[in-house]
């Protein structure tokens, strides 16, 4: 029977119809000229059904439909007697993408890229979309400098009516920044202010950082710091007046050259507060840091004012509003500031919500935050309480916010957003140099045990001179009011003589176990009490020092002691694992108790602190004190001696080996008093911004260990410098130290690098 023609391409809906029809009842559909859809998906998109009468505007809407669902490029609506046939001339779907001389980029990252635009396997080919898709490649070569990038597509036909698309992209050279010009300046020379920005030519770290290759974000940053600089040394007028940025015909140049216009150097008047100050004006004023007489600076200006607002807040005014407004005698350069307060309503917290803790539970948060609810707003509780989070160690990230109740104003919520972060440890200690050979040791610590707070220690032996079998356990809240309780049971051997040649020789065996308390006495302060029961045999070797032979012969080589621990320690830092400012003092004393066998006593004093140099560099200052000695007649166990030198330590110097040593073996013995003290620089590694994984650091250490004969006297002190890496990787904290010794003695034992692994679960 003959066919008719009902509609052809989408174009010939809009003209009068060539071939009028008389309408007619549909008895059957067909489907011809398909290869992969489905006739289903067809007649999903078919506005006609079997049965229905079929008239010109029915079928103008099918071939509408059909068009619109993307997957055809041709449409023609067909009669055979009482059957409508439907006859399609299918896209091609893509069966491939590939990527040919790509380096700069991860290939899986432009697929990603491409996806998000539609372009991806098994999609339908639309040649609008690969040349969005060559437009986005460009794009992103761009972002990287690469401004002679090329990008040519080709389209090859294969089975099934497929069609691969491959992407040859010519990389060229990426440009860099030949040179920075800055113009108009006349108070600080050229080179001064360009050691302000982020941004510059090529340099020796520049292929790590990449800030030699140009980025309208990194140049605004360094116009802002440039802003910064000016306006904190009183150019009150200084303004950036026009960038220009150009490329070198060979796209492999950039030049930036930055016009600005310094003004004049205001010197502050007058201060006034005015508005609303709720608080004698005297004592805001204490908070004011700007004083008439001397320079302007916007960052004590800033200071000033946020320091007025934070103490606001401390009376609930969460939304406080401090603002100085300038009066500027350009004649003589002077500015008079007015400071207006205004505290808005006082507020208070609604809800305190915890976000992001995926395994913590939330009442192992809830407990450090001392912002309560229902209680008025306070600014430096809500400080205190991220610290406290941040102390915990559990999180990577904390951040609080105060957002307002929506409908309300007198309401805020508390919402602290944390950042989860493996707990668990499997710590590996290592320590190499020419002379000595690698030794190791390991402990597993899980302190987060099943997001509970708690903390579960376990210690295997893993290296060849410490075998050890122990078990801690600590929950920190054993009490509603934070008292803290943990038991400890081990089981120890120690060989020095496999440890390290220059450490005197013995082996100790010991067992034992013990119950300790932390009492809080204030905010950031606790008071450490215990008690532990040990039980230790002493084998000597021939190579053993005869000071360990002779305290053997005096009192016997096995020993039951009971032992008594107290301790004082205040923690005000802002982090635990990237710490910027705050302290640590601990204090801690160890004494057998009479009845014992032994009879000595041990104390320790260690001071920590950090001072935040800039908002990149903190400067950590520490010291530690150690003191033990004997009683009742008896000398000092010679395992419990302190020793000095390694990571740990005294970088730049074998590991326990500072201090006395053997006249027969040359071996180090210890000593009853040890001193150490440690100056650093921490940063992070240049190009990686405020990334708190990684942490690099120029260290000076000191430190000695004086015997029970010898007389305290820091000319005897030894010293080192040297460089240092901290990585919270993905396999767990890594430490690295590479230190060289200021101050040493010819017979001192030397290590040169030092490093810690561990492996985080």
């Amino acid at each position: 029977m003959k066919k008719t023609l009902l509609a052809g391409l989408l174009s010939t809906l809009f003209a009068a119809s060539a071939n009028a029809f008389e309408p007619f009842a549909v008895k059957d559909i067909r489907v011809e000229g398909v290869q992969r859809t489905e006739a289903g998906t067809v007649f999903s998109y078919l506005p006609i059904k079997v049965g229905e009468t079929l008239t010109e505007e029915k079928a103008a809407q099918a071939v509408k439909a059909l068009y619109a669902s993307g997957f055809f490029k041709d449409v023609r609506l067909e009669i055979d007697g009482d059957v409508l046939v439907v006859m399609l001339d299918e896209r091609p779907a893509i069966a491939a993408l590939d990527f040919v001389g790509m380096k700069a980029f991860d290939k899986d990252q432009i697929r990603k890229a491409l996806r998000e635009l539609g372009l991806t396997e098994s999609r339908i080919f639309d040649r609008a979309l690969m040349d969005r898709a060559e437009q986005e490649i460009k794009r992103q070569y761009l972002s990287r400098g690469y401004y002679s990038a090329s990008v040519a597509t080709t389209v090859t036909p294969l089975e099934r009516n497929r069609v691969g698309l491959s992407f040859s992209v010519d990389e060229g050279d990426i440009a860099k920044i030949k040179q920075i010009n800055i113009i108009g300046n006349k108070a600080f020379s050229e080179k001064e202010l360009i050691d302000l920005f982020q941004l510059r030519t090529p340099g020796l770290l520049t292929w790590y950082t990449k800030n030699d290759q140009y980025s309208k974000q990194k140049l605004s940053g360094d116009l802002e710091s440039l802003r910064s600089f000016y306006l904190d040394g009183g150019y009150l007028e200084f303004a950036v007046e026009s960038t220009q940025v150009s490329i070198s015909p060979d796209k492999k140049d950039i030049y930036i050259t930055i016009n600005i216009n310094e003004g004049g150097v205001y010197k502050v008047s007058s201060v006034t507060l005015a508005g609303n100050l709720l608080l004698p004006e005297a004592e805001l004023r204490s908070l004011m840091a700007v004083k008439p007489g001397e320079t302007y600076s916007r960052a004590t200006l800033t200071e000033s004012t946020k320091a007025i607002s934070e103490r606001l807040g401390d009376e609930g005014y969460a939304f406080a509003n401090v603002n100085a407004v300038p009066e500027l005698d350009k004649e003589k350069h002077l500015a008079a500031f007015n400071v207006f307060v205004d505290p808005g309503r006082r507020v208070y917290v609604r809800r305190i919500n915890v976000a992001g803790n995926t395994s913590t539970k939330d009442d192992v948060v809830r407990r450090e935050v001392r912002q309560m609810e229902s209680a008025w707003y306070d600014g430096t509780k809500i400080n205190k309480s991220r610290n406290r989070v941040d102390r915990l160690g559990y999180f990577e990230t904390v951040e609080i916010e105060t957002p307002a109740v929506p409908g309300t104003t007198d309401q805020v919520d508390v919402n602290i957003k944390v950042k989860e972060k493996p707990t668990g440890n499997l710590m590996i200690g290592a320590g190499f140099s020419s002379s000595e050979k690698l030794v190791l040791s390991g402990a597993i610590n899980q302190e987060n045990l099943f997001g509970s707070g708690k903390s579960l220690g376990l210690q295997l032996s893993t290296s060849r001179a410490n075998k050890v079998y122990s078990v801690s356990y600590t929950d920190p809240y054993y009490t509603i009011d934070g008292v803290s309780r943990g038991f400890d049971v081990y089981r120890r051997k120690t060989d020095t003589s496999k440890y390290s040649s220059s450490v005197g020789a013995y082996d100790v065996s010991s067992f034992g176990g013990g119950v300790r308390y932390g009492l809080p006495i204030a905010e950031e302060q606790q008071i450490f009490v215990g008690v532990s029961v040990d039980s230790t045999e002493l084998t000597l070797t021939a190579f053993s020092p005869f000071r360990y032979v002779d305290f053997v012969n005096s009192n016997g080589n096995k020993f039951s002691t009971v032992l008594g621990t107290i301790g004082w320690s205040e923690i005000t830092i802002d982090s635990r694992t990237y710490p910027t400012k705050g302290h640590i003092y601990r204090v801690s004393g160890e004494i057998a108790i009479p009845g014992s066998k032994l009879k000595y006593m041990r104390e320790n004093v260690q001071y920590q602190e950090y001072w935040p140099l800039s908002k990149t560099f903190t400067l950590m200052a520490n010291a530690e004190f150690g003191v033990t000695r004997g009683f009742g007649g008896k000398e000092v166990p010679f395992w419990k001696n302190f020793y000095a030198g390694g990571i740990g330590s005294v970088r730049g110097f074998d590991s326990g080996t500072l201090g006395p040593r053997d006249s027969f073996f040359d071996d180090a013995l210890g000593g009853t008093r040890r001193l150490v003290g440690n100056a650093e620089v921490l940063f992070p590694m240049p190009g990686m911004g405020l990334d708190r994984s990684l942490r690099l650091s120029a260290f000076v250490d000191a430190g000695q260990v004086w015997g029970a004969d010898e007389k305290i006297a820091l000319k005897d002190l030894r010293a080192s410098a040297g460089v240092g890496v901290s990585w919270t990787s993905p396999m767990g904290p890594l430490k690295f130290s590479l230190a060289f010794p200021l101050k040493s003695e010819n017979d001192d034992k030397k290590q040169t690098f030092q490093f810690q692994m561990g492996s985080a679960f």
